[in-house]
């Protein structure tokens, strides 16, 4: 929370409307807490889902599709390429938004997860610092334990076939 207006500078104080929130007594202004956006490339190939491990907290040694925070300023597809060359070292070209998952259990704060249908364009699988293991895997052979932020619910609908097939399959 803001202790300290960010317009002014003045002390916020704790008010209610409809909900509590701080709000500065001597300009008005408001602080309204905002949620954190994350991208993820969901992959598959030959049947088989990229999953990557945490070698980092939070979820460290937990298994989850890659992805990471969206820049303020970036589109949420670029993110989504971004984070799955950064993680893995693979290109990946964007099909289509597969579903969006609310996060609430992450300790770095509420968020929305964004889930991408990928294709990988070039480039080959690699580990990376924030990841200590890479692989695919398939319907029968998902690793445990799976990280929250919406990771656990987005393998587990890939593993049901939940998601609409905008042609994610490449062999």
């Amino acid at each position: 929370m803001a202790h300290f207006c960010l317009q002014c500078g003045a002390e916020m104080k704790l008010t209610w409307d409809e909900r509590a929130r701080e709000a500065c007594p001597r300009c008005g202004w408001i602080f309204y807490p905002q949620q954190k956006l994350s991208a993820a490339g969901l992959i598959e190939r030959n049947g088989r889902l990229l999953l990557v491990r945490r070698a980092i907290e939070p979820w460290k040694d937990c298994w989850y599709l890659p992805a990471g925070y969206v820049e303020v300023d970036e589109d949420p597809v670029d993110a989504a390429r971004r984070e799955v060359l950064e993680e893995t070292g693979l290109r990946m070209s964007v099909v289509g938004l597969l579903q969006g998952y609310f996060i609430d259990d992450d300790p770095r704060g509420n968020g929305f997860l964004l889930v991408y249908a990928c294709r990988i364009k070039d480039g080959s699988l690699e580990i990376k610092p924030e990841t200590n293991q890479a692989g695919f895997f398939p319907l029968d052979g998902i690793p445990r334990p799976l990280a929250g932020a919406g990771h656990d619910r987005a393998i587990l609908a890939w593993q049901t076939g939940s998601f609409p097939s905008p042609g994610l399959e490449q062999t």
